[in-house]
């Protein structure tokens, strides 16, 4: 950490700690909390960040969880194996890894965090963090982000865990959507995969309802993991790498 240059105002110290039921063992995670009304002239400069075009016509909450969430993962990438390196912005908007990374970011609500590892070891890794839905909200976006077999078992689950069940589903298939796009470049949607089952120890298990790629097709399943983080909801979904058997 100490080669780097210091943290700005508005990130606080970068944090190691695993807040998941599970370790996923040869990678590196970071978090920050940040807050946009620090964020001062200069700091990406000061921070040897590069501010892409498009982060420079946005708003200062926008520009400061740009920031937070790279000062995350380039840490992260020299921590993992000396890689000094900030991923940039692929046309696709997300993070552009060195070819032997693999990585996600993700950031909300004055977060942001980062984790890495070798492609050898995990090929895909997800992570999102959400800001937990309202009951209100959460019925109201339920069919948007629910399939047909989704609400049916969310209505016959206790109604007290609606607002649970919807920003976990929403942020699970964002994480799977991060985990898989690299490996297959083909987009999908909210429809394209559903959560069959899950526990309030943080397991999920998800299943494909669509084909991606030879490897990746309709029925396909795998497992992911959430936790309350802080007042959010953090899911990873992480796929390991060719040397090891596939979860």
């Amino acid at each position: 950490m100490n080669r780097l240059p210091a943290l700005p105002a508005c990130c606080t110290p970068l944090r190691a700690d695993w807040p998941l039921p599970q370790a996923l063992p040869a990678s590196v995670w970071l978090s920050t909390d940040f807050n946009p009304s620090q964020l001062a002239t200069g700091d990406f400069a000061r921070s040897a960040i590069e501010m892409p075009a498009s982060i420079q016509r946005s708003v200062a909450k926008r520009q400061a969880e740009f920031l937070a969430g790279r000062l995350c993962a380039r840490a992260a990438l020299l921590q993992l194996d000396d890689t000094r390196a900030t991923p940039s912005i692929g046309e696709d908007r997300a993070p552009v890894w060195p070819t032997h990374i693999t990585g996600a970011i993700t950031h909300s609500n004055g977060r942001a965090a980062a984790i890495v590892a070798l492609k050898r070891d995990w090929q895909g890794l997800g992570i999102d963090l959400e800001k937990l839905l309202s009951t209100e909200r959460a019925q109201r976006l339920a069919k948007e982000i629910l399939t047909p077999d989704e609400l049916v078992r969310m209505a016959a689950g206790p109604a007290e865990q609606i607002a649970l069940l919807v920003t976990l589903t929403f942020s699970v298939k964002e994480s799977l959507f991060k985990a898989l796009f690299p490996l297959v470049q083909k987009r999908f949607y909210f429809e394209h995969a559903e959560v069959l089952s899950w526990s309030p120890e943080g397991q999920v298990r998800l299943r494909l309802l669509t084909d991606l790629s030879p490897e990746w097709q309709h029925g396909r399943e795998l497992d992911a993991q959430f936790c309350l983080f802080e007042g959010q909801l953090l899911s990873v979904v992480a796929i390991r790498g060719n040397t090891h058997p596939v979860a």
